[in-house]
């Protein structure tokens, strides 16, 4: 999926306000309606949102096309850099999320030594077209719209395994409580998944810090490394330095 920053930027509107006219979208970016219109066709194509006559709608949240499209730049800034702290020949555990899936694709393009363990249909399928990776898809109930896999049967099969790093998104985050989930069965698969590693790594654009999630996924003492990128606030910055979470923030400006 290729969308330029006119593209992001309706995506982005879309997201926020749920509903938008073309009309709007025109005065607001200021091109044409046919030019919006040409942009909500392709955005549609993509499966990103839904096109209706005069108007863009949000698709479900919880669509991984939908969740890939929001921040996509920064997001794949992010994964290049999670990637690089990825030995040639490691086995990785990954959770589903669309940092997460940005990540698989960087391992493929440019590691086809690693192991590729996850729970999520779309990343093993996705990474399996572009490189020849070794990928281990878990065993699990299928939330379709996510199409990732949840359930007992994501702990027993990811009990199989022992890596050095699990690397994982987040739906927001809340001091003195943690990194958050916002899907009772997702976050309870990757709790399951997180015991079968030495390392929690969070990967995620720093939009999710004004974000909060219904669950606690993991306090902030449990979880080792944050790759953000560079506009997080100084006063997330300061809070993590002072639990000494080590912090990569990506420069989204180069």
């Amino acid at each position: 999926m290729k969308i330029n920053k006119r593209q992001a930027k309706i995506v982005e509107m879309v997201d926020v306000e749920k509903k938008i006219s073309v009309k709007d979208l025109s005065n607001r970016l200021e091109v044409s309606e046919v030019t919006i219109r040409k942009d909500l066709d392709v955005l549609n194509d993509y499966g990103v949102l839904i096109r209706h006559h005069g108007y863009a709608l949000k698709k479900n949240t919880a669509d991984i096309v939908n969740r890939l499209s929001i921040n996509y730049e920064i997001k794949r800034k992010v994964a290049i850099k999670a990637a690089s702290l990825i030995d040639m020949n490691e086995s990785v555990l990954i959770g589903s999320g669309s940092t997460c899936a940005l990540l698989a694709e960087e391992i493929a393009k440019t590691k086809p030594g690693v192991t590729i363990i996850t729970h999520s249909i779309y990343i093993a399928e996705h990474a399996s077209k572009l490189g020849n990776n070794h990928i281990i898809l878990l065993g699990g109930e299928l939330q379709k719209d996510a199409q990732v896999l949840v359930g007992p049967l994501v702990r027993s099969s990811s009990r199989q395994f022992f890596v050095d790093k699990i690397f994982i998104g987040t739906d927001g985050f809340v001091k003195n409580a943690g990194f958050m989930g916002s899907d009772s069965l997702r976050t309870d698969a990757i709790r399951n998944m997180a015991e079968s590693a030495r390392k929690i790594i969070i990967i995620t654009d720093s939009s999710k810090f004004d974000k909060r999630g219904l669950l606690v996924q993991f306090p902030v003492n449990q979880v080792s490394e944050l790759v953000t990128d560079s506009n997080l606030s100084k006063e997330y910055i300061d809070y993590f330095n002072l639990y000494k979470l080590k912090l990569d923030l990506v420069d989204i400006n180069h």
